[in-house]
């Protein structure tokens, strides 16, 4: 595999650029794209899903985004070291009936030599909240 800079060992910098780069593809919300930040067989904890390889991220990524409409994901560096970082995080999103949420959490990522995810394990709460009580909004043309 082609490396994927920023590599490993981090800088604040390059933490805060890999940390970018994982936000602009999430909020892309396209699967396939965000699955090629992680190894082939990149572990993961979601909650209380555990997944192995990035062929069940996307089928985990296609589930996720099918019900969480509108979603917006903001991460911040929390920390880093050597070839590890660990982030905050909030995304809004709202569900069939229209009732929107506020997810919030943590996650610790492990990446290989060349730059790639091979580890993410993310705790997450959410919160209902108001329309009104929403932080982050799409652009709309």
């Amino acid at each position: 595999m082609n490396p994927r800079p920023p590599l490993p060992p981090f800088t604040e910098e390059t933490a805060k650029q890999k940390i970018q780069a994982a936000e602009d593809a999430w909020n892309s919300r396209d699967p396939e794209r965000v699955s090629l930040a992680y190894t082939p067989d990149t572990e993961w904890r979601n909650r209380d899903v555990f997944l192995n390889g990035r062929a069940e991220v996307v089928e985990f990524l296609k589930r996720k985004w099918a019900r969480e409409h509108e979603y917006r994901l903001k991460k911040t560096l929390w920390a880093f070291t050597g070839n590890r970082i660990a982030v905050r995080f909030e995304y809004e999103w709202h569900d069939d009936a229209g009732q929107w949420w506020r997810s919030h959490g943590n996650e610790n990522w492990e990446f290989d030599e060349n730059g790639y995810m091979a580890k993410r394990y993310a705790s997450i709460n959410d919160q209902p909240i108001g329309e009104e009580d929403r932080k982050f909004r799409w652009e709309r043309a």
